[in-house]
């Protein structure tokens, strides 16, 4: 059913004829015109970097759908989730009460430093940059994404994955 890799030339032309199409079949699922356009787009970066498409050139309209509609469902996971890990409202945060600073908290706050620094140089060298640029260079995303030239959204992924994996190392500590 599936060809031997699909020439880009094949994708972008597969992409451009049925982008209307995707872009409406999103709106139909629930996302925003620009949502489905954001949508649209990852998959064809996604494509080319590992292009192939059926082998049968009358379903490759439904598999790019398809594809764009399990896209959307990541998508819409994703934002879920995100809504629930950053839900709290800077009140909730400035009432949390404050470490106090004693020889053993020092000690404990030394221990995180070095797992946190593990954590970053573990990432990859570009999300490492990324983050690294946001939290000491106090950049924004759009500042990020035009020196790395990568998108917006590309930048704003880097640094929730950045952040989620710090995180998940600092765990133990906390």
């Amino acid at each position: 059913m599936w060809s031997k890799p699909t020439s880009r030339a094949l994708i972008d032309d597969a992409v451009q004829l049925y982008y209307e199409e995707l872009c409406k079949a999103m709106n139909r699922r629930g996302h925003t015109t620009a949502i489905s356009q954001e949508i649209v787009h990852d998959l064809y970066v996604r494509l080319t970097g590992k292009p192939r498409l059926p082998e049968n050139t009358s379903l490759i309209r439904a598999f790019l759908v398809r594809a764009c509609a399990n896209l959307g469902i990541d998508r819409r996971r994703r934002e879920q989730f995100e809504r629930r890990l950053f839900s709290g409202s800077m009140e909730e945060a400035l009432a949390a009460p404050q470490p106090v600073n004693d020889a053993d908290s020092l000690a404990d706050r030394e221990h995180r430093l070095k797992v946190l620094r593990r954590a970053v140089m573990s990432m990859s060298l570009q999300r490492r940059q990324i983050f690294l640029a946001s939290s000491i260079g106090n950049l924004n995303s759009v500042d990020i994404a035009a020196r790395s030239g990568i998108s917006k959204n590309m930048v704003d992924r880097h640094l929730r994955k950045a952040y989620l994996h710090c995180l998940e190392c600092l765990e133990e500590t906390l």
